[in-house]
């Protein structure tokens, strides 16, 4: 009887594998069909013809909306919008993250955690606003292929200026937002990456330590891969110098998830287990704040990925969609498996599916269609249980929150089927050449290729840093430290005080 609810939710992804053939089908027929709309805009355009077309034919002395306003009103939707989404990304950190890995480590540990996801909300940004931002986006010259340039150090080219000649705001643009507005949205996954490594090195390192590792991970590792992937480097899609016509990440599948899931990995061997690793009681203390932290995370995550289209038309909501599919389907698929070996589904289990449906998702989100999310998602949940069960056992790492297992694993599956489920119906980046493998398209060579190149770079690059740290200042708190909590060792505070 123990089976009777895991045969349910197999059916389920049954029935969703079905209607991805169905799907396929439908999307071939359409795209052999003559159009009978307009085509996509693609990323940050600013509507449709008609809305554009709206102040022609008109008299001149007679009232009526200009083709400037038209403009304005774009970029006022497109930036609204874009701002929303900064604010779902920041939240994902704080209070998402912090809950979510809050509940997972013991209760003498759980300001620790939370103090590293807030402080890293300030540290990051700084470091953003000062460089970060121009290294990843900016203009490298002839080293453009590896690294962005200055041209936007301590915000220049970036903040609204005034035109002393013209006597009027000049305000520096990316397609149709401020350039401003991007770089705040770029500055959340800035954030957010390595307060996800942290995981992996919870309730044992040096805050110090840290928030050094933070600041030069983020600097040598972060900072050129959002530039070869994002900001005309050797994995751009398309680039004339890319490494096999570059990868299709759409929101951080290899920038985000690979680089610090592989980089989690690295932490977790190099600084080794936590006291009493397999013997004590490590159980997550509050999984309440844990299941609070996931739903924060999957709202989030809508920034996360559809925000990533950088406007709000048709692929953001696709994005949308492709995101909110495979986050539940990744619930379902990591319960199943819980189901068929433990003979139950856990709290712990959805909240980690989710997660990794959600993770698997973000590189594909932009490319492919509501069918195949629901099967990524749902693989991607039994593979991120596999490797955070039986994988992890066997090599008998302590990685603490299994960042390795659900983003690690998660983003190098996601990347790599999004060469094959990626279509140009949902972004026809490639002029109308086809995409994904289903489609006869070619992009899976990139995608392996730049899976390959950032697994080799995170963990050559994170392995230098913590040596270096290791050498300087310790990585990791005394064994005395450790015993009576970081909380207390670290900041001098406690979680809970009843009395």
């Amino acid at each position: 009887m123990k089976f009777k609810g895991s045969f349910a939710v197999l059916a389920c992804l049954v029935v969703c594998l079905l209607g991805i053939c169905n799907s396929s089908t439908s999307v071939a027929a359409q795209t052999e069909a003559p159009p009978t709309e307009a085509p996509p805009t693609g990323a940050g355009d600013s509507g449709d013809d008609s809305a554009a077309n709206a102040g022609e034919g008109q008299d001149a002395d007679k009232t009526g909306p200009t083709q400037d306003d038209v403009d304005a009103a774009a970029v006022a939707g497109h930036n609204g919008f874009m701002l929303i989404c900064c604010a779902l990304v920041l939240f994902m950190t704080a209070p998402g993250l912090a809950l979510f890995y809050g509940g997972l480590v013991r209760k003498k540990n759980v300001l620790s955690v939370m103090m590293q996801c807030i402080f890293l909300m300030g540290l990051m940004t700084t470091l953003w606003a000062v460089y970060g931002y121009s290294l990843a986006f900016g203009d490298g010259g002839s080293l453009n292929r590896y690294i962005g340039g200055g041209d936007y150090v301590f915000m220049n080219g970036v903040a609204r200026t005034w035109n002393e000649q013209t006597n009027s705001v000049e305000e520096p643009m990316a397609d149709n937002i401020p350039r401003l507005t991007h770089m705040l949205f770029q500055g959340m996954f800035f954030i957010i990456t390595p307060a996800l490594i942290c995981g992996a090195f919870a309730e044992r390192m040096k805050f110090s330590t840290m928030v050094m590792f933070s600041i030069l991970w983020g600097t040598f590792v972060y900072c050129p891969l959002a530039h070869w992937v994002w900001g005309g480097g050797l994995l751009a899609f398309g680039a004339e110098h890319a490494l096999a016509g570059g990868a299709l990440d759409f929101a951080g599948g290899i920038v985000v998830h690979i680089s610090s899931g592989v980089s989690a990995l690295v932490c977790a061997i190099l600084i080794g287990k936590r006291l009493g690793y397999g013997t004590d009681d490590m159980r997550p203390h509050n999984l309440g704040y844990t299941a609070m932290g996931t739903a924060m995370l999957w709202v989030g995550w809508f920034g996360f990925n559809a925000g990533s289209q950088l406007g709000a038309d048709h692929l953001a909501a696709s994005a949308f969609c492709a995101t909110h599919f495979a986050a539940g389907t990744g619930a379902l698929g990591w319960c199943l498996m819980e189901w068929i070996t433990r003979g139950k589904p856990s709290i712990l289990g959805a909240a980690s599916g989710v997660i990794a449906g959600l993770g698997c998702i973000t590189p594909a989100s932009g490319f492919v269609g509501p069918m195949p999310a629901l099967l990524i998602g749902a693989l991607a949940g039994v593979t991120c249980y596999f490797a955070c069960s039986t994988i992890k056992s066997k090599f008998g790492y302590d990685d603490s929150l299994d960042v390795f297992g659900v983003h690690g694993v998660g983003g190098t599956l996601g990347t790599i089927l999004t060469g094959v489920f990626a279509t140009r119906a949902c972004w026809d980046i490639a002029d109308g050449e086809p995409l994904g493998l289903l489609e006869g398209g070619g992009v899976l060579k990139g995608q392996i290729v730049a899976t390959v190149v950032t697994w080799i770079f995170a963990i050559v690059a994170t392995f230098v840093i913590l040596k270096v740290l290791d050498l300087t200042m310790g990585l990791r708190v005394s064994q005395e430290e450790e015993v009576v909590g970081l909380d207390l060792s670290q900041h001098g505070e406690e979680g809970y005080i009843f009395s």
